[in-house]
């Protein structure tokens, strides 16, 4: 295994386009992992922990650019108002020594269906920066995932950052572990609600081939909350309405028995944290419109 160890951007995407088989390394937690189980063996490792624009993000007037190392520690401590649903993932991710290390660039990059970041980013909405000696392309988040562990990064391709859309309204993020830290997900679910454009989104985690979304469930959402005036009134959600949206999100999901969950499981799991986390966003989408006519 060949070790390679650019000093620049530019020479990590010459050196990717010399080795497309070359695997990008930064915070490792995933890529070591693998190795030292013997479950992966590259004939090249890319190291980009010497590329500091990497860790860095820049937070503009209607989305956040991350760049693909920002460590999770990182998005909890600086980033939590304007990316709260990926700082609630961001918690739950292993140990704080791993939580300083791995970044959003990592998970994307393996495409685990497990992984933390994907059901927040999918609920939030954002795009991926992918680049290589080629040019610079935006990869819309609901195109990205193209199967099991498989991304639609080309071969020569680097995830530089991620363009996520800044929260116009509550986000939430539930995991199932077998454990409360140092676990890979059962199943996960995240929620974003934008009152901006009247739309709610989700994500869903370790609960179908790769992540996705409960499109089904959100179109009855979206088409439930704009009949009823909800979006203007603040009303409570009728618990009809939260049953049927959490059964749809439920059906959304295409799992696998294995040794953390069973299939059936995970269905009836990713059901109840859909309902508990429409009822927590709602509920602060009420509170915030409460706060602002007590101001007037």
């Amino acid at each position: 295994m060949d070790f390679l160890r650019p000093a620049s951007w530019e020479e990590a995407l010459a050196a990717k386009a010399e080795h497309p088989t070359a695997v990008p390394i930064a915070g490792g937690t995933d890529v070591m992992v693998e190795i030292n189980f013997d479950h992966r063996r590259p004939e090249y490792l890319l190291d980009l922990n010497r590329i500091g624009e990497l860790s860095e993000w820049e937070v503009g007037q209607e989305s956040v650019r991350l760049g693909a190392s920002v460590p999770y520690s990182s998005i909890m401590e600086h980033l939590r108002t304007e990316l709260p649903g990926l700082a609630l993932a961001s918690h739950t991710v292993a140990s704080p020594q791993i939580r300083n290390r791995g970044g959003v660039g990592g998970n994307l990059g393996t495409a685990s269906p497990a992984g933390d970041a994907h059901p927040a980013l999918l609920a939030a909405d954002c795009e991926v920066e992918a680049e290589s000696v080629r040019g610079t392309r935006l990869i819309p988040i609901d195109a990205f995932y193209t199967g099991v562990k498989r991304n639609a990064l080309a071969p020569d391709e680097l995830i530089r950052a991620v363009h996520i859309r800044k929260a116009d309204g509550p986000q939430q993020y539930s995991k199932v572990g077998t454990r409360n830290a140092m676990v890979i997900a059962v199943c996960a679910f995240g929620i974003a609600l934008h009152p901006e454009t009247r739309t709610v989104r989700t994500g869903i985690g370790s609960a179908a081939p790769t992540p996705i979304r409960a499109k089904e469930a959100e179109d009855f959402l979206n088409a439930a909350l704009e009949e009823g005036g909800f979006w203007e009134n603040g009303k409570i959600i009728a618990p009809a309405i939260a049953k049927q949206f959490a059964a749809l999100a439920s059906g959304a999901c295409n799992p696998i028995d294995d040794v953390r969950g069973t299939a059936k499981y995970r269905r009836h799991a990713v059901g109840i944290m859909a309902r508990r986390t429409l009822g927590w966003t709602w509920e602060q989408y009420r509170g915030a419109g409460r706060a602002l006519e007590g101001a007037a």
